[in-house]
């Protein structure tokens, strides 16, 4: 399941980026597109490993349901993912605005988008907060301005389709 995967969605994760979903209690959804993660195994266990700051509106999502999926775009779907990286499901509908489709998840509450052609469903088994600590200066300085350090969520995949 897994194995046959992992090539293309590292593919994908460079250019465009692949779409991670979160939901909340409530069943409200959202989208943000991501371009760092890590697919592999740890513990025994398959996983799925997505950085996402604090302050992004899904952060909250992914803390709340402790489970996410990760969905691999289709071909043709760069400017969807690029929208869904750049505003705010604060203040927008992203599904809605970029003509996606939630469908139900098969092991895990959070759905999957209809539209990609691989989907993550995930479970987080551990978490934690970057150490700034041991971030080189060199990184910080390029991909930390703000110093607003990625949460790391690590996901146990337990689906894969």
């Amino acid at each position: 399941m897994f194995d046959e995967f992992a090539a293309e969605t590292l593919r994908k994760m460079e250019d465009p980026g692949l779409l991670l979903v979160g939901t909340k209690k409530d069943g409200k959804s959202n989208v943000m597109a991501i371009g760092w993660g890590y697919i592999g195994a740890m513990w025994g266990k398959k996983v799925f490993i997505v950085l996402v700051r604090p302050t992004r509106f899904t952060h909250e999502f992914v803390e709340e349901a402790s489970e996410f999926t990760v969905n691999v775009p289709d071909e043709g779907m760069n400017k969807i993912v690029a929208h869904c990286g750049t505003v705010s499901g604060r203040k927008h509908n992203k599904f809605k605005e970029s003509k996606l489709h939630l469908i139900k998840g098969k092991k895990v509450k959070v759905p999957v988008i209809k539209e990609c052609k691989i989907h993550y469903e995930c479970r987080v088994i551990h978490k934690l907060k970057l150490n700034s600590k041991f971030v080189p200066e060199k990184v910080k300085k390029t991909f930390y301005p703000k110093r607003d350090f990625h949460t790391v969520f690590f996901g146990e995949i337990v689906a894969a389709y």
